[in-house]
């Protein structure tokens, strides 16, 4: 006999996306714990899952069209925790430079320091990433992912150079975008909205 769909089962669909973000957080510690014990091919699974469920997560939460409060606090949050955790991890391994990972958790602490300070100065702010941020992230992620494959496969120290490169300047960029819109947000005198985001 088929199962009919009831209220319990949208219910616990409806909830999968927020579900599915507080599984990459948890994902986090078990990712820096391979990396530290040096299994590189298991951290870059975990990885890999981890940078999978970023982007399911917003699909289900779409095609449900029941985005929560709670999810867009904390789906950027758990992206901001993986990467940086991850960034200072191998920083401190000496698989990536340190000062990339400065880079990349300053651009965070920028962009976190700004929201509260708006909304201390009760300016409303709306979580909602950049272009450039979407693409920041995309290669932040890429250049973890190759730095990870570069122990199971032959990689070009050419292409990771590139990648750390190009993750450094896009990272400065988007920062400094929120940096000029955290500062004409601040001035506006009438306090009006504003995005933000990852």
């Amino acid at each position: 006999m088929g199962h009919t769909p009831g209220t319990r089962d949208i219910k616990l669909l409806a909830n999968l996306p927020n579900l599915i973000t507080v599984a990459r957080i948890l994902l986090t510690p078990v990712l820096v714990i391979f990396l530290i014990n040096g299994r590189i091919t298991a951290a870059l699974v975990v990885f890999v899952i981890a940078g999978l469920s970023d982007g399911l997560d917003g699909f289900i939460a779409r095609m449900m069209r029941n985005k929560t409060r709670f999810g867009e606090i904390t789906d950027p949050l758990a992206d901001k925790l993986l990467l940086d955790t991850t960034y200072v991890t191998l920083a401190v391994g000496g698989r990536v430079p340190a000062w990339l990972a400065v880079i990349v958790l300053s651009r965070d602490f920028l962009i976190i320091t700004g929201i509260a300070l708006l909304t201390f100065f009760d300016r409303p702010v709306t979580i909602k990433p950049l272009f450039s941020s979407k693409v920041t992230t995309f290669f932040q992620i890429s250049t973890i992912a190759v730095i990870l494959s570069a122990d199971l496969f032959t990689m070009s120290t050419r292409l990771m150079d590139a990648a750390i490169l190009a993750t450094a300047g896009l990272t400065i960029i988007s920062g400094g975008q929120y940096l000029v819109m955290g500062f004409r947000m601040l001035a506006a005198e009438n306090g009006g909205g504003g995005d933000s985001g990852e």
